[in-house]
């Protein structure tokens, strides 16, 4: 199922596991109008396309190792690391290592839902 605005209770087994592209699939685990999260799933190898939005985004490596760009600057992040990325700022990744992105956004992202 997907997961509703202003859900209290998220579970992960209860939410949908979404393809987002080849070797990336998402979970929309909690939004309300001010913000949202989701996690992303990557194999290795898997691409987050370059792209901007008018949310600033801050992402949580939960697990593996990823190649980041985010506006020109090239850099390798893993486990434990955080990017934030304001606004309209142009950013995407590479997956070098299977690992999981946890993405939070503000406000939430409405094409999600």
């Amino acid at each position: 199922m997907k997961t509703e605005k202003n859900r209290i209770w998220n579970f992960k087994e209860d939410v949908d596991l979404e393809n987002c592209g080849e070797g990336v699939n998402r979970r929309i685990m909690a939004y309300a109008d001010e913000a949202m999260c989701v996690v992303n799933h990557f194999e290795e190898g898997a691409i987050g396309a370059m792209h901007h939005h008018p949310h600033t985004q801050i992402t949580y490596v939960a697990a593996g190792k990823f190649e980041f760009t985010v506006n020109g600057e090239k850099k390798t992040v893993q486990t434990g690391d955080v990017l934030l990325k304001r606004e309209s700022v142009e950013h995407g990744c590479v997956c070098l290592e299977k690992g999981i992105l946890v993405d939070f956004f503000t406000p939430m992202r409405e094409e999600f839902v």
